[in-house]
């Protein structure tokens, strides 16, 4: 291992759209990013389709947008976090927009806005339809790029944290290209990198997002928040590929509907039916499927010849799998889309461990709870990201003379096929105790040869929170605990301090 390198900034490992913006917004102060693959490839932000939520309509409101977010969230959506989140809405699709986001705009010139479900107003930001993840997150990639106070690694993957003898977060272990390994001492470390979807076989994400950094922020003591609560998108495209493709949500807020193969609807006739929150949803995609009556999403009539303009995206991808969604009803099924758990953090992104951020999917700030409203998430990446990294770069710099680093392993690919077989089988759209217990011993014997493997540590403990929440609440479904508890709890988990390894 060569001598470390001594960063004095924030140190961003991720290169999504949290990631970047808190790049962007931590300068003047020297930052160092650092992603595993070229910017825009294998992150969900680039794949993100519906748009970013926020209150630009007239007739909409913070406070009204806040009270929908706490609606879905069944809960346990933290209240001020929330409203810093909506009222960053506006401002932050204007600064995303000054960035070169090009959103669809309406005759006037103020922003386009679409239904999801869920949602009491129209009031997602989209960009071409279906294209408002890869626009945006180009656009940053831009501004990234000519930002003279930021450096970006595209060949670093994260193999540890960096600790002094208090528990302060000094710095990180990157493998670079070639298998060189680097210690990078910074005056603080943001962890922006992504969800777990990865772990699943049924996924809309991309499969090399594992939970690494989540593992990797409990090794080191971070508190991890409600891990059990992932969110499966309803609308996968059952098409033969991993990862699955993604139906966004808004052609159901155009008016496709989700019938059975006779032509039935799945959620009822109601205009409105296929508009509720994505747990309900998931579940009728879910249930049509276990009893063989099949699940597809209708867009003839709704979209029809529109498709190729309106939603290119998804018309696409359709027709790479030979299916012409003008012609023919789309078969979906219910994927892992969004970890609502995670590293917990606040709108700013500090952890319970000093030095340490968190930001994007790998974080739970609360905002989320127990269900993720459509198109919260990128406006969370953005509005929290540039919290973030205001925040990290007012971090102060110095070295300490006692260094430690925790880190774990990867898992060789039979293993994580396991496991995501495992994963989406029993951790699922709906959950049981036997289902859950079996995933866990599969997690116990992977871990007899593959000790220390961080997609089984974050593995566990999303299996290992959703057998002890003996109950229905949000995107964790018991079928033997229907009824949703009286109380709403959070799951609050951290390690006991543990021994950690001397840096070499």
């Amino acid at each position: 291992m060569t001598a470390p390198i001594i960063h004095d900034g924030p140190l961003i490992i991720g290169g999504g759209l949290a990631g970047l913006s808190a790049a962007l917004e931590a300068g003047p102060r020297p930052t160092l990013v650092v992603t595993p693959m070229p910017l825009l490839q294998a992150c969900s932000s680039a794949w993100a389709q519906g748009g970013v939520a926020a209150a630009l309509g007239d007739d909409d409101s913070a406070a009204l947008h806040a009270k929908d977010t706490a609606l879905a969230g069944a809960g346990l959506v933290e209240p001020l976090a929330t409203r810093t989140l909506t009222d960053d809405g506006r401002e932050t699709v204007e600064w995303l927009a000054g960035l070169g986001a090009p959103f669809d705009r309406a005759q006037g010139g103020g922003f386009a806005v679409s239904l999801e479900a869920a949602h009491s107003r129209p009031r997602v930001a989209r960009v071409g339809g279906d294209g408002a993840g890869r626009a945006i997150l180009s656009a940053l990639v831009a501004a990234v790029r000519a930002a003279p106070h930021v450096t970006v690694w595209e060949d670093g993957r994260l193999c540890g944290l960096i600790q002094d003898a208090s528990g302060r977060v000094r710095g990180a272990l990157i493998e670079r290209s070639g298998g060189r390994r680097v210690q990078v001492l910074a005056a603080s470390v943001v962890l922006a990198t992504g969800g777990a979807g990865g772990l699943y076989a049924q996924t809309t994400t991309p499969a090399a997002l594992l939970g690494e950094g989540l593992a990797l922020a409990w090794l080191a003591g971070a508190e991890i928040l409600d891990p059990e609560f992932v969110q499966f998108h309803p609308t996968a495209m059952d098409v033969g590929l991993d990862p699955m493709p993604l139906a966004t949500e808004a052609l159901r807020g155009e008016g496709a509907r989700l019938i059975d193969r006779d032509g039935g609807f799945l959620l009822g006739p109601a205009d409105d039916a296929d508009l509720a929150p994505r747990d309900v949803v998931a579940r009728a995609v879910h249930a049509a499927r276990a009893k063989g009556r099949g699940a597809y999403l209708d867009a003839r009539s709704a979209i029809g010849e529109a498709f190729p303009h309106e939603f290119p995206a998804v018309f696409a991808a359709c027709m790479r799998a030979g299916l012409d969604p003008r012609e023919t009803p789309i078969p979906v099924a219910a994927a892992a889309h969004y970890h609502m758990g995670g590293i917990a953090a606040s709108p700013d992104g500090r952890t319970s461990l000093p030095g340490l951020f968190a930001v994007g999917e790998c974080a739970a700030t609360g905002v989320h709870g127990a269900n993720r409203l459509a198109s919260n998430s990128l406006l969370e990446a953005a509005a929290f990201g540039r919290r973030t990294g205001r925040a990290a770069a007012a971090e102060a710099g110095g070295l300490t003379p006692v260094l430690s680093i925790v880190s774990g392993a990867t898992l060789e690919d039979a293993d994580l096929q396991t496991l995501r077989h495992a994963m989406s089988d029993h951790v699922g759209v709906v959950r049981d105790a036997e289902g859950l217990a079996r995933a866990l011993a599969i997690i116990t014997e992977l871990e007899a040869h593959s000790a220390g493997a961080l997609p089984l540590i974050t593995a566990r403990l999303i299996a290992q929170a959703a057998l002890d929440r003996q109950e229905s609440r949000g995107g964790h479904y018991r079928s033997d605990w229907p009824d949703l508890s009286a109380a709403p709890r959070h799951t609050r988990i951290r390690r006991a301090p543990a021994k950690l390894i001397a840096a070499e």
